[in-house]
């Protein structure tokens, strides 16, 4: 996977939340997206995943020198956020299920392996509106760690997770990188420690 983007700027009413950024983000390596609270990381994200429209400029995606239909995109990639919504009805189980109608797995996970590795066996008959906030974000991570596709994006990833939580974080994203495009945003460094290049989007804001 590979997504080259040029003069890429979105804007707000009157008020460019970014402007003139180029991006050449390459399969198997990581970055970091980071900036002040407000800055435009999530945007940025959504803008890269296709649910955003751009303001100006381009953006292409690519894998094995194939170019990628910008509507099929959503193949490819995986996500994990604070703002992405759970079928709250659904327990574990079901959800599993019904993510994988769309999204298969890696070669090494199985549905009861990723339920053992989210440390949820006790849990998987739980209707998801019962769950709490750190079992939430455990569910959203392994269905994007372990998901069979080439993008790997999250926002704020530990968001909700004790310390424990945070350890299995930062041992999972690391089995991610080696074949992966991974792009993270976030201002907690141990969150993109991983990474290998970091943007500071508040340089591209209020560019006219």
């Amino acid at each position: 996977m590979r997504i080259q983007a040029e003069n890429l700027g979105k804007r707000f009413n009157r008020e460019w939340i970014f402007r003139g950024l180029r991006l050449d983000l390459q399969q198997s390596k990581a970055y970091a997206i980071t900036g002040p609270n407000g800055s435009g990381k999530s945007t940025l994200l959504q803008i890269i995943t296709g649910m955003m429209p751009l303001s100006e400029g381009t953006i292409a995606y690519s894998e094995n020198n194939n170019i990628i239909d910008p509507e099929h995109l959503y193949r490819e990639i995986s996500i994990a956020t604070p703002y992405q919504e759970l079928i709250e009805e659904y327990t574990l189980s079901e959800h599993i299920d019904f993510h994988l109608k769309f999204k298969s797995f890696r070669k090494d996970c199985s549905k009861e392996q990723l339920i053992l590795n989210l440390n949820l066996e006790n849990s998987k008959d739980k209707e998801i509106r019962f769950f709490s906030s750190g079992m939430k974000t455990r569910l959203k991570l392994g269905l994007a760690f372990f998901s069979d596709t080439p993008l790997l994006l999250l926002d704020e990833p530990t968001s909700n997770l004790d310390s424990r939580g945070i350890d299995w974080y930062q041992e999972e994203i690391r089995k991610n990188i080696a074949d992966r495009l991974v792009i993270i945003c976030s201002n907690q460094r141990y969150e993109y420690e991983v990474c290998e290049e970091v943007l500071d989007i508040s340089n591209y804001k209020n560019k006219q």
